[in-house]
């Protein structure tokens, strides 16, 4: 059991100790990003009583999404490049249908 700890600690030890470089600490502050998106919509919609998804939630998926491709590309992973490229867009579009939005809505005002 003792060896079985002691690869653990040893793996634990490479992946997170011996390989952290500035990268790595993008790659934390990337995702931090993108988690607090989730925590974004849970606690609106918890305020709310029902689902909704308030614009910081596509303001923070754009960030963390952009970081996190940044990220992909510097660690030259094509599958992570291909599902945040694409995230982008997607972001990026609803950002656009919200302000077509707002925009038609104080024209209506106006």
């Amino acid at each position: 059991m003792d060896s079985v700890f002691q690869e653990l600690l040893t793996w634990l030890h490479e992946v997170f100790v011996q390989q952290f470089d500035g990268w790595v600490l993008l790659g934390f502050v990337a995702q931090m990003f993108f988690t607090m998106r989730f925590v974004v919509q849970w606690v609106a919609s918890e305020r709310a009583k029902r689902s909704v998804v308030p614009i910081a939630f596509w303001f923070f998926s754009l960030g963390g999404g952009a970081l996190l491709l940044i990220y992909a590309i510097a660690r030259r992973d094509p599958v992570f490049i291909a599902g945040q490229g694409l995230g982008l867009f997607i972001y990026i579009r609803n950002l656009w249908l919200i302000a077509n939005e707002r925009k038609a809505a104080m024209s209506k005002v106006d």
